[in-house]
């Protein structure tokens, strides 16, 4: 298909990090911002169980991401594989769609980039690469170089119009490109905020990759936001109002490019991160609500010294089998059965489908689910 060039973006050669940036064009922005994600961060302080309780954002952060590259999954498949599969399963993948996969993978590089930052690994180019080769490891990404800078030039196209909108920066200015924005997350002096917000523009616009650009410069923001402490705990992810807002988001990152408009992206940046954090810290109270309530319930139901185990189970995976409740909680296979007998007959948990030969019954923990599908 022939591509039209007429109304094509090029790449802002020597104009990054930009000089003299004008805060006074999104200093209410960057206040505003800074209060939301701060009211957020403290939740995420005050909760003692954040890995466990927020576990379905980054779920949701999988989904989102990967859907506004055209992966369409559901929060409800991602969920059934985790309940049917381990992280090394390979063999099985056979008999799942391959963009459940990709997404899948998306959250396993997400974790993979968390891990190796909070085990104390730098930000680095290698990280990225890294990174990079787990989220397209399987499925249609495998055959575009995994962990492989680009050698040939790429482009951002809307193919439904039939026209190149961006033409990123060329191959053999790439390494170039990426040193000097390793520089500037490293030693640059501008708030945390303004630093994410320009790193992941400028990522976007180098386009190092052939194919995962736009998932991997979104896992970015949130791993620049808790590197140096602005969030306690990885879990802060924006793809939600990027996706509400995608031509904008789009058109902002052009002129950028087009016009210089590095004060524009900034303002748009700092809104969707207050308005995320906003939606975020909603979500999460509900969630640690939801826990709150549901421990005196399944104390109450389960009458057990594993109850308290048992929640944290169904809250970490709501889509489940008895013999994966068996095998992650420790639960003895006995007191597992009793526990999903229970949980059913109180309507707490819900069957999605029913015991065949050997395999067991799918449970789902529907309170929660209610609260993180999109």
């Amino acid at each position: 298909m022939k591509l039209s060039t007429e109304n094509a973006v090029c790449y802002h050669y020597d104009k990054f990090p930009p000089t003299g940036l004008d805060y006074s064009k999104f200093i209410t922005s960057i206040i505003n911002a800074t209060a939301a994600l701060s009211r957020y961060d403290q939740m995420l302080k005050n909760m003692h169980n954040s890995e466990i309780l927020l576990a379905p954002l980054r779920n949701q952060e999988a989904v989102i991401s990967s859907r506004m590259e055209g992966t369409v999954s559901t929060m409800d498949e991602i969920l059934k594989y985790e309940a049917d599969y381990e992280d090394n399963d390979t063999a099985e993948r056979l008999n799942v769609r391959s963009e459940v996969i990709e997404t899948i993978l998306y959250q396993r590089a997400l974790r993979g980039a968390q891990k190796a930052l909070g085990d104390g690994y730098p930000l680095s180019q290698s990280l990225i690469k890294r990174v990079h080769q787990t989220l397209l490891s399987f499925g249609r990404g495998a055959a575009k170089s995994p962990g492989e800078f680009k050698t040939e030039q790429n482009y951002l196209a809307d193919r439904g119009k039939k026209e190149i909108l961006f033409v990123p920066i060329s191959p053999e200015k790439l390494q170039d490109g990426l040193d000097v924005l390793f520089q500037y997350m490293e030693n640059s002096k501008d708030p945390d905020l303004i630093k994410a917000a320009l790193t992941h523009i400028e990522f976007e616009a180098l386009h190092p990759f052939k194919d995962g650009n736009g998932r991997i410069g979104r896992m970015l923001i949130t791993l620049m936001l808790w590197r140096p402490g602005t969030i306690t705990a990885p879990h802060f992810y924006i793809s939600g109002y990027f996706e509400e807002n995608k031509d904008l988001y789009i058109d902002t990152m052009r002129r950028v490019s087009e016009e210089g408009c590095w004060e524009e992206w900034c303002k748009f940046f700092l809104e969707a991160v207050e308005h995320q954090a906003i939606r975020n810290l909603e979500v999460a109270e509900n969630i640690k609500s939801l826990y709150e309530e549901m421990k005196l319930i399944f104390s109450e139901v389960l009458s057990s010294k594993w109850s308290l185990v048992a929640l944290d189970f169904v809250f970490t995976y709501p889509v489940f089998r008895n013999n994966k409740f068996t095998s992650v909680s420790g639960i003895p296979p006995a007191t597992a059965a009793r526990f999903t007998r229970a949980l059913l007959d109180n309507d707490i948990i819900k069957i999605l489908e029913e015991s065949s030969g050997r395999r067991p019954a799918l449970y789902s923990f529907e309170p929660l689910l209610k609260l993180v599908r999109v």
